[in-house]
């Protein structure tokens, strides 16, 4: 009898609320320091310190005030290109929401209400890499290699905070490890925050640093970014089919097969299928990295 009362125990799913979770780290007054914001600012100090370190390395295609410059500039690009490639990819009616003066609504604007793009991120630091790299005359591929190294630990820690939040939680599920999020409904849930935090995060963030500080790939102009582009790509297209789809894109699901994310990430990995078989098969950077 007891160990039939155990294994129904057993079988109970998760209770998220239980863990004892917080969307920030403390508050003074009406100010919170919220995991999400501390996510981003850990992740661009990170970029630029680690950015600085690597440029100090052989085969670097920049100088510290290069490296200054992109720090500014991808910051923007990640703000603003998230926001915006959101609004462009996932909720097109921000741009048609209007005031009572005929501007646009400062909807598109409120950041604090969520609502970040990935892939708007990515065009918005690739937008920042192509200024920088223009302004300087440095080698638009090889700049990408050294930002590409950078980016999975805001990655990671970003699909760290949305879970602290409660946020982008899963599809229904009955897994041992299923979650019931107070923020959706009395469902178990697969907790698909904790799997894009270690398949879009902390996986490439370990085969990224291998690559640069303990082989010759920053010697094959685009290998990085390729591999960045490629990891990314499958990780998010596999994810997705754990993730639960915003509610105003669920049709997309039922009409298609796929989320929005996952048909945005397939010209994805193929770009970054390309880049690696150019960066294997160039001549020059292959004696130079022999």
């Amino acid at each position: 009898m007891l160990s039939l009362l155990a294994l129904s125990a057993a079988a109970e799913p998760i209770q998220w609320a239980d863990l004892g979770l917080k969307s920030y780290l403390f508050e003074i007054g009406s100010f919170q320091l919220r995991y999400y914001s501390l996510a981003y600012l850990i992740g661009v100090i990170f970029a630029y310190w680690h950015l600085s370190k690597m440029i100090k390395a052989p085969g670097a295609p920049m100088a510290q005030r290069h490296a200054d410059d992109l720090f500014f500039y991808c910051t923007l690009g990640v703000i603003l290109g998230g926001r915006l490639g959101y609004a462009a990819f996932y909720q097109p009616e921000l741009f048609t929401t209007f005031d009572g003066e005929g501007f646009v609504s400062w909807n598109l604007l409120r950041l604090w209400d969520g609502g970040m793009s990935f892939h708007g991120g990515v065009l918005g630091v690739l937008a920042a890499i192509l200024w920088v790299s223009r302004s300087g005359k440095l080698s638009f591929l090889k700049v990408c290699d050294y930002i590409a190294v950078n980016v999975p630990l805001g990655m990671l820690l970003g699909r760290l905070a949305n879970f602290t939040n409660g946020e982008l939680w899963g599809r229904p599920t009955d897994v041992a490890w299923a979650m019931v999020f107070p923020g959706a409904d009395e469902a178990a849930r697969h907790p698909s925050q904790l799997y894009q935090a270690g398949l879009e995060g902390l996986l490439p963030f370990v085969v990224l640093m291998y690559m640069f500080w303990r082989t010759n790939a920053r010697y094959r102009t685009g290998l990085l970014v390729g591999t960045f582009t490629v990891m990314m790509a499958a990780a998010r297209f596999f994810n997705e089919f754990f993730r639960e789809p915003d509610a105003h894109l669920a049709n997309r699901v039922v009409e298609t097969g796929l989320s929005q994310g996952q048909w945005l990430t397939i010209p994805m990995f193929f770009v970054g299928l390309f880049v690696i078989i150019y960066a294997l098969f160039r001549k020059d950077d292959a004696k130079a990295a022999a």
